[in-house]
C-alpha cells in the first residue's frame, strides 16, 4: 500500500511539472520555429532545384561534346554488324535444327519401312498376331515423321524469314557505309569552316590572330614606357627630377630666358629710332622760320 501511494505522488508530481507555466511555449515561439523550418524547406528545394538545373546543363553540354557525328555513325554502322552477326547465328542454329529434325525424320521413315516389311514377313508365315504389332509399330513411326514435319515446316518459315532479315541488314549496312563516309566528311568540312570562320572573326578569343593583336598591344605600351622614361632623364641618367643637374640646367634656362628678353627690348628701341629727342615735321619747321623773320 506504501509504495502504491509513493508511486501516486511521484506521478502527479511528473504530470504537474508537465503542465507547469514554465514547460509552456508560447505561440510566438512555436510561429518563429515554424517559419524558420518553412524558410529552411524553401532554401533547401530553392538549392536542390539549382543544383539540378546546374546538374542538367552540365550533363546536356557533355552529351554534346561526346556526341561527336564520327563517332556516332561508326558506332552505329557497329552495332548493325553486331545485330547481323547474332542474326546470322539464329539462322546457323535454326539451320543445324531443321537438319536435324530431317535426320530424325529420315531414321522414323527407315523404322516404319523396317516394320512394314516385318509384317509382311509375319503375315506370309501366318502369325496375323505379330503382323498386326509390326503395323502398330510402323503407324507409331509414321505419327513420329507427322510431328517432325510439322516442326520442320515451321522451321523453314523461321530460316526464311532470318534469310531475308539477313540479307536486308547486310544491304542496309553497305548503304550505311557509303552514307557514313559522306556524313562523316560533310561534318568534318562544317567544323573546318567553323573553325576558320571563328577564327576570323574572333569569337573564340584563343586565335594566333587574336595573341599578334595582345602583343601588339603590349609592344605598344612597352614602347610608351619607354619614350616616357627618355623624356624624364638623359642618356647616363643624371637629369632625374630631383637631381643637381637638374637644378643647373633650370638656373641656365633662366638666364637664357632673361637674356631673350633684354635682346628683344633692345630691338625694339632701334625700330623706334634710337633717340630720346622727338622727331621734328614740316609744322615746326614753319614756326621757327616765322620766329627769326620777326626778330624772336
Amino acid at each position: 500500500m506504501k509504495s502504491i501511494t509513493t508511486t501516486s505522488v511521484l506521478a502527479l508530481i511528473a504530470s504537474s511539472d508537465a503542465f507547469a507555466p514554465s514547460s509552456f511555449t508560447p505561440a510566438s515561439s512555436v510561429k518563429s520555429s515554424m517559419r524558420h523550418v518553412n524558410n529552411g524547406s524553401a532554401l533547401q528545394m530553392n538549392l536542390f532545384d539549382r543544383f539540378s538545373r546546374v546538374a542538367k546543363a552540365s550533363l546536356n553540354d557533355v552529351l554534346k561534346k561526346v556526341e561527336d557525328p564520327e563517332k556516332i555513325l561508326n558506332q552505329a554502322v557497329e552495332d548493325m554488324q553486331a545485330d547481323l552477326v547474332k542474326i546470322r547465328q539464329s539462322y546457323a542454329e535454326v539451320t543445324a535444327t531443321q537438319r536435324r529434325l530431317m535426320k530424325q525424320k529420315e531414321q522414323a521413315e527407315a523404322i516404319s519401312q523396317d516394320w512394314y516389311e516385318r509384317a509382311q514377313l509375319a503375315l506370309t508365315k501366318g502369325n496375323d498376331g505379330l503382323a498386326k504389332e509390326a503395323l502398330t509399330r510402323r503407324q507409331q513411326q509414321l505419327d513420329i515423321m507427322t510431328d517432325l514435319q510439322s516442326q520442320l515446316d515451321v522451321q523453314n518459315m523461321s530460316i526464311d524469314k532470318l534469310y531475308e532479315g539477313m540479307q536486308a541488314v547486310e544491304s542496309k549496312i553497305l548503304e550505311s557505309k557509303a552514307k557514313k563516309e559522306q556524313m562523316i566528311a560533310r561534318a568534318r568540312t562544317a567544323e573546318s569552316t567553323q573553325k576558320v570562320n571563328d577564327m576570323l572573326s574572333g569569337i573564340t578569343g584563343t586565335t594566333s590572330m587574336d595573341a599578334f593583336a595582345r602583343m601588339e598591344e603590349k609592344v605598344e605600351s612597352l614602347e610608351a614606357a619607354a619614350e616616357v622614361s627618355a623624356e624624364m632623364g638623359s642618356l647616363s641618367g643624371n637629369a632625374l627630377p630631383g637631381s643637381a643637374n637638374s637644378d643647373l640646367e633650370k638656373q641656365f634656362k633662366m638666364l637664357e630666358g632673361d637674356n631673350a628678353v633684354d635682346n628683344e627690348l633692345k630691338k625694339m628701341k632701334g625700330m623706334l629710332g634710337g633717340s630720346a629727342e622727338p622727331k621734328k615735321d614740316g609744322v615746326d619747321d614753319e614756326l621757327e622760320r616765322l620766329k627769326k623773320e620777326a626778330g624772336l
